[in-house]
């Protein structure tokens, strides 16, 4: 077993039974679920438009090398430089190059799933730049001196009472703060930020092949914040992010913002189409746009779980799942959590070490009824589990269970050969050291149902 599945067990094991964390997740996705209900009313027909947006992120796959040209093609038309990061260290060189470069001393970023991916933060901090998030989700986590928890809502692991709590001990502000005095505190603080940054530091919800634009949709304003001031814009994506057309973000926006947060459109939607141009006077000098590939590629040649990359990070499948809903997202220890996590983790960052986060689901299938693509994620994670055992990865001990078990299972008289009280004699070990105290084995009949059934039926006769 690899040191990541023996953490993943250890902490899943703890946070499985703290029932206030329990309840605060419970009450958060609550919230969600009535939200996303009210959003999907909207729809006259949602079935088709989810059709249509899986339809259109599969005619991306089919293309994904055209229309990633056809994005820098356009993009470097309209002034916007383009790289390409093969992984995390090509990303950081790229963005510490620029930093240098622009001698830049201060960084806002919006909200980004990316920037987590290749630690933007430590990047930037390792030649002299602050890096402050300015999503105030992302805020709070920070301030916490953690990582975003959630997709959509970094800080949905915790109450009005925690960051109340917080925000006194680390910005001194009342500990009956309401919620809206917190957030008009962070508002004051990162103005200022703003106003003084050298470099605005963006994700992108989609890459627009056809016009070489980046879009970003966001709720505070503080995407349309980071690059308003700075002189340097930098949109770092995943190769993923490209869609074929301008005119498909009419089906792409609304959807995301429904599944995410049970919007009808998300507050501010913005297309960033390059740097200001000479009538403009607002707007950064300089726009660059870092795609990042860190493992997609290696999950786009895999036949039989490629059609992950169709995922527009919603974040529905982690709300709809139980596992999720039990453990949370730190568990995980990787960038993305829940079930789609659980898919593509194991390709960005090893089948090895990582593996393990396939099996972290009960295969309901709550997760592909919500996903709005219509990624079959537990035909996925099914395939995952596959190749980790192909692999020869999982536990030896696992191995020899289920070689047991076939043995036993594949003759009838094994089961009738031993008698119900040796059975449950044998397996009271499990309730202490594989089940855990928590739950208990269920107890094995005196007799096996094929002898019931026998002494039945000559009862009968």
């Amino acid at each position: 077993m690899s040191n990541q599945a023996k953490k993943f067990k250890i902490q899943a094991k703890d946070i499985s039974f703290d029932l206030r964390h329990r309840q605060t997740i419970k009450f958060n996705i609550s919230k969600y679920d009535i939200a996303v209900a009210n959003g999907s009313e909207r729809y006259q027909n949602l079935s088709v438009g989810k059709d249509k947006i899986a339809y259109l992120k599969r005619k991306m796959l089919a293309n994904w090398d055209n229309y990633l040209l056809d994005f820098e093609k356009n993009a470097k038309a309209n002034g916007i430089e383009v790289l390409w990061a093969k992984d995390t260290q090509e990303a950081q060189s790229y963005i510490q190059q620029i930093l240098q470069e622009n001698e830049a001393k201060l960084l806002v970023k919006s909200k980004s799933m990316t920037t987590e991916e290749i630690e933007l933060n430590q990047t930037a901090e390792a030649v002299g730049c602050e890096s402050v998030v300015t999503d105030l989700g992302e805020f709070i986590v920070q301030l916490a001196g953690e990582k975003p928890y959630h997709i959509v809502t970094p800080a949905m692991h915790k109450s009005k009472k925690d960051i109340a709590e917080l925000f006194n001990e680390k910005l001194n502000t009342p500990l009956e703060s309401t919620p809206e005095e917190m957030t008009i505190y962070v508002r004051d603080i990162l103005r200022e930020k703003y106003t003084k940054a050298d470099v605005g530091l963006t994700g992108a919800n989609f890459l627009i092949a056809d016009i070489g634009g980046v879009a970003l949709t966001e709720n505070e304003g503080n995407g349309l914040m980071s690059t308003s001031f700075p002189k340097i814009h930098i949109a770092i994506a995943g190769i993923e992010k490209i869609i074929p057309s301008m005119k498909d973000l009419g089906l792409f926006w609304p959807l995301l913002a429904s599944h995410g947060t049970g919007q009808q459109i998300t507050n501010y939607n913005t297309i960033f189409t390059g740097p200001k141009k000479e009538s403009e006077v607002d707007g950064p000098q300089n726009m660059y746009v870092i795609l990042l590939d860190n493992g997609r590629t290696n999950l786009y040649a895999d036949k039989d779980c490629n059609e992950a990359l169709a995922c527009i990070r919603c974040g529905a499948c982690l709300n709809a799942c139980p596992v999720y809903k039990t453990i949370g997202g730190y568990v995980y220890d990787s960038t993305y959590s829940g079930p789609i996590g659980s898919v593509i983790t194991p390709f960005f960052r090893g089948f090895k070490e990582f593996g393990h986060l396939s099996f972290a689901s009960t295969l309901c299938g709550a997760c592909a009824d919500v996903c709005p693509v219509k990624i079959p994620l537990p035909s996925l994670l099914l395939q995952n589990r596959k190749k980790v055992v192909e692999k020869n990865i999982r536990p030896l001990s696992e191995k020899l269970m289920m070689k047991g078990f076939r043995l036993v299972s594949s003759r009838r008289i094994a089961y009738d050969i031993v008698p119900g009280s040796i059975k449950n004699f044998a397996f009271a070990p499990f309730n202490f050291i594989l089940w855990g105290p928590k739950r208990k084995m269920p107890t094995f009949a005196g007799k096996s149902f094929s002898k019931q059934y026998i002494q039945h039926k000559n009862e009968k006769n």
